[in-house]
């Protein structure tokens, strides 16, 4: 079965062009001009992933984004035009998985939705195979269950986007190893490098702003100074 992608996007060129290329890589496509119609669209078409933009009439991306991530883990691609980097970390903040500056090539568009449904699958994949056996990691307070996809500390449920659980388990199975930005960007988000690494950075940030008790001096995620980051199970 083909994947369903919504497009969200009050340019009706933008949006004929991406119609277009995702159907020709043999994607089902439908679409919303608005922030209101998307968030109906999301609820009675049930898309696979999401392309939003931000500038939206009726209500903007961010909103829709807030909105979606109440009731839906659906990988969300924000599409921005500008190149303000508060949109990006916004948007990544609100739940986001992923984010395009326009103007964009097509070439990224389709290799960012590939990745992001590429991982996605894994994913689904992951938790069918733990159905019957619940696989949890514990490091002091911390603890992640793998198969519901929760994180507590103390004993306490800590909410994490897709994203963020999906960074911190992959650091946290590679304990003490050191990952660059460019590194974690492919093993965790899907895809090579494109330029912007700042994905990486807000993503652990949020992490250790729920998991940290003080997260300006973190004891799990941890930095290697001009390197990247790693797990520190100690």
């Amino acid at each position: 079965m083909s994947k369903k992608i919504l497009i969200v996007d009050d340019e009706k060129a933008i949006v004929d062009i991406l119609n277009h290329n995702l159907k020709r890589e043999g994607y089902e496509t439908i679409q919303a001009y608005d922030g209101e119609e998307a968030i109906e669209k999301v609820k009675t078409d049930k898309p696979d992933l999401i392309l939003l933009d931000v500038m939206l009439p009726k209500m903007d991306g961010f909103t829709v984004c807030k909105n979606i991530r109440q009731s839906s883990n659906t990988p969300i691609i924000m599409v921005t035009a500008k190149e303000d980097v508060v949109d990006k970390v916004i948007g990544l903040e609100l739940g986001a998985d992923d984010y395009i500056t326009k103007p964009f090539s097509v070439r990224e568009v389709l290799a960012r939705v590939k990745a992001n449904l590429r991982k996605w699958d894994g994913i689904e994949t992951s938790i069918k195979q733990n159905e019957t056996d619940q696989q949890l990691l514990t490091f002091g307070p911390l603890t992640l269950d793998t198969y519901k996809y929760e994180a507590k500390v103390s004993g306490k449920s800590v909410e994490l986007t897709l994203r963020e659980f999906e960074l911190l388990k992959f650091l946290a199975t590679q304990q003490g190893q050191v990952f660059s930005r460019e590194e974690l960007l492919e093993k965790v988000w899907g895809y090579e490098y494109f330029g912007d690494v700042r994905t990486v950075d807000v993503t652990v940030r949020r992490i250790r702003e729920k998991i940290e008790e003080n997260p300006s001096v973190p004891e799990f995620l941890a930095t290697k100074r001009g390197i990247g980051y790693y797990f520190n199970a100690e």
